[in-house]
């Protein structure tokens, strides 16, 4: 595998997110003590880049909400059910760019439109460009990871239980992660 790293500008094109190869997270206060952490195994995206101007850049993201996954079947159809994902009436969950701006030599702030539950809010993404690089089989491969906190009550999903100790069972805040590894479209 080579591992050179190119220059941004020689990685100019358009990109499919290898599933195999990424992860996208997310992790949640539970019982005000601890964290559940999850993963959407379906999902489909892509991502062009100029290399030479990357506000030009763009991506766009659509993962299947029925195939979240915390490692807890019970838990796992709760947050399907209308409480929080209502997957009968929105099976997906999508974010599509709206700017690209380049931080440093490392850094991109991806803005776009994040929708749950049919609800669209305006997200930033930091992303790190974490490099480029020839794998076996001779695809051109990126990797980046990035990481946002969002309120998940932007997107109406409010449903939560009080703890007889003060509290709530399942925190606001909900940290979305991107570990993207995405191939170079022939």
């Amino acid at each position: 595998m080579t591992t050179a790293a190119p220059a941004f500008t020689d990685l100019t094109g358009t990109y499919t997110l290898d599933p195999s190869h990424t992860r996208i997270g997310f992790v949640a206060r539970h019982a005000m003590v601890t964290k559940v952490r999850g993963s959407f195994n379906e999902f489909e995206g892509t991502a062009t880049v100029d290399g030479d101007n990357p506000a030009n850049s763009s991506v766009r993201l659509a993962i299947k909400a029925t195939s979240i996954d915390t490692r807890n079947a019970q838990r796992d159809e709760h947050l399907r059910s209308n409480d929080f994902l209502a997957l009968a009436e929105y099976p997906e969950i999508t974010f599509v760019s709206t700017d690209i701006h380049q931080v440093d030599d490392a850094t991109f702030e991806v803005t776009g439109d994040l929708t749950i539950k049919g609800v669209t809010n305006q997200v930033i993404v930091p992303f790190e460009f974490e490099g480029a690089a020839t794998d076996p089989f001779g695809n051109q491969r990126i990797g980046f990871d990035g990481k946002v906190t969002i309120n998940r009550k932007d997107y109406g999903i409010t449903w939560n239980a009080a703890l007889e100790t003060g509290g709530v069972l399942v925190g606001e805040k909900i940290v979305l992660e991107f570990e993207v590894s995405a191939v170079k479209n022939a």
